[in-house]
């Protein structure tokens, strides 16, 4: 599948503002707008959805990704808890741990599709866990991951595709709320106990489940992936980490800047909104952020397509979002990518990757298949 960034360039270079007629929304690619546009809720709303299709976003509205102030926030500190510095610290040593054992296992076997084996393989081992998940749930995660966000694309096949996929998982989250069959003491049961002391509506259980199920699984399997690739395509930047250990952090955000998992969000404008260049957003009409073509500006990022782990600003990237709506679950992302490569650098000389087979999805860039080898 061809990269989408000629077309970001494009955009970028036609004003800080397209109309996308295809779609029927505004697009908005450039880095200093989106930055701009993710720091003003009140202007850009999310509180009726953050999808192309309003069909979906009817649906899907009413979690921490498709709310505004004040019910975000109140939304947002009841799952943020889980997912501080402080919280996420707890589980560090057990995370490692595990990065250890899956490493161990890789570099004994040589080869394999870092895919399903490394990219898929850790994060669907940790979330349900910290999550509590009934011993006896054998849940299709990835689907129902891919799932929802496919939804939140435009209203096409693979949207229309995942319907009976995402009627199974709302059935199964309102099933979970309804049994509360979560281990005690964890993230889902600290959920059942914020809702007991009435700091939520008992109707928001479910929906605060797959918060914290979806968007922690196919945007970091995505970024793994990438990690691997982009290692495996530039072995002098591999060396770099080898010799330094603590660029793993800095080669992560470097991943998802380069190649953000997703793509973007919508907004609702609320107001009629002009431009620094005279482009007018007229009041209701909706507004699609590109996260991954504001990541490659080069107005904020030398040399914007190359790799590099030392790349003095990665910090500034948009992957996760920014402002009120910044990814509340990239802490655990980012714990478990730091585990995994940690391992990697400590036993591994060099990455082989083979050819690589990307994904069609309406939100995800991700990799469907990486054949590895890993050297040491």
């Amino acid at each position: 599948m061809l990269a989408p960034y000629a077309n970001y360039q494009m955009l970028r270079e036609l004003g800080s503002a397209v109309w996308l007629s295809r779609y029927q929304v505004w697009g908005m690619v450039r880095y200093a707008e989106v930055y701009a546009a993710l720091h003003d809720h009140d202007t850009f709303s999310s509180g009726s959805g953050v999808g192309l299709s309003d069909e979906l976003n009817k649906v899907m509205a009413g979690g921490t990704i498709g709310s505004d102030p004040p019910d975000h926030d109140r939304l947002r500190q009841v799952i943020g808890r889980q997912l501080t510095p402080k919280a996420l610290r707890v589980h560090q040593e057990h995370v490692q741990r595990k990065a250890a054992v899956l490493v161990d296992e890789l570099i004994e076997r040589g080869s394999f599709d870092a895919v399903p084996e490394f990219a898929q393989r850790f994060p669907v081992s940790m979330v349900p866990d910290l999550l509590g998940w009934p011993e006896n749930e054998t849940g299709n995660l990835l689907a129902w991951a891919s799932a929802g966000f496919n939804a939140l694309g435009p209203m096409n096949e693979r949207t229309m595709a995942g319907f009976p996929v995402l009627k199974e998982l709302w059935e199964f989250l309102d099933e979970l709320a309804t049994t509360r069959n979560l281990r005690p003491d964890s993230w889902g049961a600290n959920l059942i106990a914020a809702v007991d002391s009435g700091e939520v509506e008992a109707k928001k259980l479910p929906v605060l489940l797959g918060d914290f199920l979806v968007p922690s699984l196919d945007t970091t399997v995505s970024a793994l992936a990438s990690m691997v690739w982009l290692f495996g395509n530039n072995p002098d930047q591999w060396r770099k980490v080898r010799e330094d250990p603590s660029l793993v952090a800095a080669a992560f955000n470097e991943t998802v800047r380069l190649e953000t998992p997703a793509r973007g969000f919508c907004r609702l404008v609320t107001r009629d909104h002009e431009l620094s260049d005279g482009v007018t957003m007229a009041a209701g009409s909706r507004l699609f952020l590109l996260y991954a073509g504001a990541n490659r500006d080069d107005r904020v990022f030398t040399d914007p397509d190359t790799f590099d782990v030392t790349r003095h600003n990665v910090t500034s990237h948009l992957a996760f979002g920014h402002g009120i709506h910044g990814c509340v679950g990239q802490g655990l992302a980012r714990m478990e990518a730091h585990a995994l490569f940690r391992e990697l650098a400590a036993r591994v000389e060099h990455i082989e990757v083979g050819e690589a087979t990307w994904r069609r999805h309406n939100t995800i860039r991700g990799l469907a298949a990486l054949p590895t080898t890993l050297h040491t």
